[in-house]
């Protein structure tokens, strides 16, 4: 167990809509670990500040540009040093989230990691973005968007830098593949799509089905499923509909997803869309 310490702050919660997933927020001054152990892959990021770890008889950094991964059941302890601050983000990913995982991969065993401490830039910034997703309004970040930041981030990470054998299915060369998806998308952009319902259209892992998206098309499917919507609501807008009925009916959860996302698109809310086109 952690020792406790007033100077330093965390949370800790479940992700939701994720088995197995639990997360980590720490902003540490003095705190050290014990030797311990965790019955799940931990993965962890650095945003400020950093500290010392030992796991397989060596001594390593946490630091920003570095990456830390732990087996399941991996002994490991850590302290600070080299900074008198230490604010991360980590992820623990038991057993049932392990075996949801490697069905999003196309694998059948989960492989595990020779290094503790990976220096990818990319990928660190991928792992923080998967965690700010879930720690957005309590966790209440759209659940589709979610889902796929965690397959892209985790199938990452283990195709790149898990033990050889049986690897990650590969993203098919044939953008053909993604026919049924985009129809399917196209019938169906208000109903409350999943990540694996699409990839089942196109006999595609979750993993291969984002991989296809962006080399085919530039977006992950929760992006061009975005962009659908948005184009529904700007026709329902343009009928003159209320904005809450032209959200629901495009497939946003509410008046304010339709707004974040109107406005991250177009530089403008709804409302003002509809008064300039008024006036």
């Amino acid at each position: 167990m952690a020792k406790l310490d007033p100077l330093n702050t965390s949370r800790y919660w479940h992700a939701p809509g994720l088995p197995g997933m639990d997360m980590l927020h720490a902003d540490f001054t003095t705190h050290e670990y014990a030797p311990h152990v965790h019955h799940s892959f931990v993965i962890a990021v650095t945003e400020v500040g950093g500290a010392e770890f030992k796991s397989r008889g060596r001594t390593g950094a946490a630091h920003q540009q570095a990456l830390l991964v732990f087996n399941p059941a991996e002994p490991h302890s850590g302290r600070m040093g080299g900074s008198p601050r230490w604010r991360y983000r980590s992820f623990y990913l038991a057993d049932p989230g392990i075996r949801h995982l490697m069905t999003t991969l196309g694998m059948d065993q989960a492989r595990y990691f020779d290094s503790n401490v990976y220096c990818d830039e990319e990928l660190i910034g991928c792992f923080l973005e998967l965690h700010r997703a879930f720690d957005e309004d309590g966790g209440q970040c759209d659940p589709l968007r979610q889902q796929e930041l965690f397959v892209h981030t985790f199938g990452t990470l283990f195709q790149r830098h898990a033990q050889q054998g049986h690897r990650v299915l590969p993203v098919p060369a044939d953008t053909s593949v993604l026919a049924p998806v985009l129809e399917l998308l196209r019938d169906a952009f208000a109903e409350r799509l999943t990540l694996e319902a699409m990839a089942e259209a196109a006999d595609l892992t979750p993993f291969q089905l984002i991989g296809a998206f962006n080399r085919a098309i530039g977006l992950t499917p929760h992006m061009y499923l975005t962009q659908l919507r948005l184009r529904a609501a700007i026709s329902h807008l343009t009928a003159g509909r209320p904005l809450i009925e032209a959200a629901v009916a495009s497939g946003f959860y509410d008046q304010s997803a339709l707004t974040r996302h109107f406005k991250r698109t177009f530089g403008m809310t709804p409302l003002q869309y509809v008064r300039a086109r008024i006036n």
